[in-house]
């Protein structure tokens, strides 16, 4: 699934291309996503000129006159900037087509993602008003993490993991914190000090930076807006990689499940 620095790296490769343009077109080719596209949205589009290109979690959010278009890419989805004319493939569910022959286009194999439409603030919508704090941000840190995890048994990795909590730290990129904190992702939230949430926060922020840098993590199906794949699979430190050494104290990467999702994690460094 496309997470946060994936979606990241989408939003900075398509608002160069889109931002300040207005749609001359929309395409709708398959409504049917995890929610319905909306019947009129080419007719509530027609002639919106988009202004920023924001990021919430991993929404989407693109700003027209008068309202917003909220996008997620699901499991497999992707957008690509492509001619207009470009034939589209199977499983290219829908087209923004802007001034100056630019197309935005959504590509999405289990239609898992969405499209849809908000006049009033994103923030309010159902989807975006419940989540926590963004992890690149200031208002997120170790403190933060403390509080909510007071008197908490859920196991350290689902806590983090918990949009609730903090937005965008999926799969990937918890185990990949974790190792870095050198904390067991089995652990309870509740059990873990002050000291070691700070660090956790840390290294939480560093390794979504580190993904940004790199395009992303590529393990099925992410490409960016070009179609290119990100690397930052590249340097997994423990994700996927069990059976295989630690590239800290050589101790085999140990793999088992939790709260239904593999996870990963070096019995030695992490306590």
């Amino acid at each position: 699934m496309p997470e946060l620095p994936e979606v990241e790296t989408t939003r900075r490769g398509i608002a160069p291309h889109i931002a300040g343009r207005r749609i001359v077109d929309v395409r709708v080719r398959e409504p049917r996503l995890r929610w319905p596209v909306p019947a009129d949205l080419a007719e509530t589009l027609a002639g919106r000129r988009v202004g920023d290109v924001r990021r919430r979690g991993k929404y989407l959010l693109l700003d027209f006159e008068g309202g917003t278009l909220i996008a997620h890419l699901g499991m497999s989805g992707s957008f690509r900037i492509c001619e207009p004319n470009l034939p589209p493939r199977k499983h290219d569910h829908a087209d923004l087509v802007f001034e100056g022959a630019v197309c935005l286009r959504y590509h999405d194999p289990r239609r898992f993602g969405c499209l849809l439409w908000t006049a009033d603030p994103p923030e309010r919508h159902p989807l975006l008003a419940e989540l926590g704090p963004e992890p690149l941000e200031g208002e997120f840190d170790g403190a933060h993490l403390h509080r909510l995890a007071a008197g908490r048994n859920t196991a350290v990795k689902s806590f983090i993991m918990d949009s609730h909590v903090v937005v965008g730290v999926g799969n990937i990129y918890a185990n990949e914190a974790l190792f870095l904190a050198g904390i067991h992702p089995g652990r309870s939230a509740g059990k873990i000090g002050l000291a070691r949430y700070r660090n956790l926060a840390g290294r939480i922020a560093e390794v979504l930076a580190a993904s940004i840098e790199q395009g992303g993590t590529t393990l099925r199906d992410f490409v960016n807006e070009s179609g290119a794949p990100g690397y930052f699979q590249q340097v997994l430190r423990v994700y996927d990689r069990a059976g295989q050494p630690c590239r800290v104290c050589g101790e085999p990467i140990r793999c088992v499940r939790l709260g239904q999702r593999a996870t990963y994690y070096c019995p030695r460094c992490q306590r």
